[in-house]
């Protein structure tokens, strides 16, 4: 289901519904999307583009996100809902390029062609007709039956436009509230908050990050971890677990269990640093100061690591001491259990703790 809070690039929806239709026996009749979900246009792309560059830059996907959510909230935006709707569609996308032509032309940048968008839009229309659908109405009728509904968040807590790291941030909500807002169920439904974190910190694209390693240990983890965006391929940057900044998320997310992933990453290293609180202008302190992020230092406990190979353990127990002792920290420092502990990229190599993960 893709809610009324996402913003859609329609030909990127469809080559992943087709490559899931050829390589398994996915039928594409069991994805919903919201008929109120915005859609990414081929100019917010350029638009895109051409903003983040130079000095400026926060480092985007560059996948139009940013100018598609500034149409929404301008009150411009095209919607699924009307792609069903010609005449519709045909006076938003003129408001909309009318909006966007100053910036393009200023910039020497091709305007879309007005009958060319149209008929491409229609033609997506007609394709993802069966699939927009009031997906609200559809969550609220679950939740009547009692059904089970799991909620996915994309990005980070320190990317959310409200609570992140502003300006270097996304630009909508990434933090659990979000699920309420973006989805359109009500917060009284929402029975639990599971904090998806690595054992380590990962941040792509600019901005604070006061645990980043040096180039060589950077360049090392990133690679045994396999740190590459998966939309972009662009290097994550990577760095040592920052306890402040997770228990930040904790705070602002409402987290009631931790599914902790990437443990088996750490695995080799003769000893672990964990960043349990910042120096800032000689001042301890123990929470995260989002506008003073960058001007903080990171004070370090250090752990013992292991060399032992935990990618085929099933339980804790099987887990070597030094690899339960850092566990351990990380539970006791932010307050909250696991629910989850991911030794593996495989779905078998989860150690699972709390029913709400069987």
């Amino acid at each position: 289901m893709l809610s009324q809070g996402t913003v859609i690039d329609l030909e990127v929806l469809l080559h992943e519904i087709e490559l899931l239709e050829e390589s398994t026996n996915f039928n594409r009749a069991r994805i919903l999307i919201s008929d109120r979900a915005h859609i990414v246009l081929p100019h917010h792309k350029t638009i895109d583009a051409l903003r983040d560059s130079g000095p400026s830059a926060i480092g985007t996907t560059k996948r139009g996100i940013g100018p598609a959510y500034e149409d929404k909230v301008a009150r411009r935006g095209v919607r699924m809902r009307d792609l069903l709707k010609p005449t519709r569609l045909k006076e938003l996308l003129e408001q909309n390029l009318s909006n966007w032509q100053p910036l393009l032309e200023k910039h020497n940048a091709k305007l879309p062609d007005l009958t060319e968008l149209l008929s491409e839009l229609s033609a997506y229309g007609k394709t993802l007709a069966p699939l927009i659908t009031d997906t609200s109405k559809v969550l609220f009728d679950a939740v009547a039956e009692k059904k089970k509904i799991l909620f996915e968040g994309a990005q980070g807590t320190l990317l959310d436009i409200d609570h992140g790291t502003y300006p270097y941030v996304t630009s909508s909500s990434t933090t659990a509230g979000g699920a309420c807002t973006g989805a359109g169920i009500g917060p009284t439904f929402i029975e639990k908050v599971i904090g998806i974190t690595k054992a380590y910190t990962t941040r792509v694209g600019e901005g604070p990050f006061p645990t980043e390693l040096p180039d060589e240990k950077n360049q090392a983890l990133r690679e045994k971890g396999d740190e590459f965006g998966a939309t972009t391929g662009r290097a994550r940057r990577c760095g040592w677990l920052d306890i402040p900044a997770l228990r930040y998320a904790v705070q602002v997310n409402g987290i009631t269990e931790l599914a902790l992933t990437k443990l088996d990453v750490l695995s080799g290293l003769d000893e672990l640093q964990l960043c349990v609180a910042y120096d800032l202008d000689g001042e301890r302190i123990e929470h995260l100061p989002c506008e003073s992020l960058g001007s903080v230092t990171p004070i370090y406990e250090t752990i013992e690591g292991w060399q032992q190979d935990i990618s085929g353990c099933t339980k804790l127990e099987q887990l070597p001491s030094a690899a339960r002792a850092y566990l351990d920290r990380i539970s006791a420092l932010v307050g909250r259990d696991y629910g989850l502990i991911s030794v593996g990229p495989a779905r078998r190599q989860s150690i699972v703790l709390q029913s709400a993960f069987a």
